[in-house]
């Protein structure tokens, strides 16, 4: 699994022109599956992902939490994080994760997501989204499961 956590003001997901998910303060996070991912992996990212402490405390330092802010989620889906751009100019997907398997594991995130953090909205999983969003910070970060 890779994910791409944004902190932002405020996000936004669009499809066919409707706004389908809107958050506030919080997270955008870009939600990809490769292959070899595993239901047994989802909650240790959870955990991982709401407790990071990447938002400033009253000294400006990075140090509190999703939970500390009463931050909110924003998950999108997105094989496109498995590309691989290694060979010629057009990229392969072939380690991105069957799209049965990736919309399982997607909804499966989602749900162990909504039972720790109040707002939790999402995209709409195969569809050509539109995603908008005021980076905070700016603040990324990758999460990689290779690197776990």
């Amino acid at each position: 699994m890779k994910f791409v956590i944004q902190c932002v003001n405020h996000a936004s997901v669009e499809v066919d022109n409707k706004i389908i998910g809107k958050i506030g303060h919080g997270f955008l996070i870009l939600f990809g599956v490769c292959e070899t991912d595993t239901e047994d992996m989802l909650q240790k990212y959870v955990d991982k992902i709401i407790k990071l402490r990447v938002f400033p405390d009253e000294n400006g330092k990075t140090n509190l939490s999703l939970t500390d802010v009463g931050g909110e989620l924003l998950i999108v889906s997105q094989f496109t994080l498995y590309a691989d751009c290694r060979k010629g100019n057009r990229p392969s997907f072939v380690h991105a994760g069957d799209p049965a398997h990736a919309e399982m594991l997607y909804n499966r995130f989602v749900d162990l997501c909504r039972k720790q953090v109040p707002v939790v909205e999402t995209g709409c999983f195969k569809a050509h989204m539109k995603v908008n969003l005021e980076n905070n910070g700016p603040f990324t970060i990758v999460l990689d499961s290779r690197d776990f």
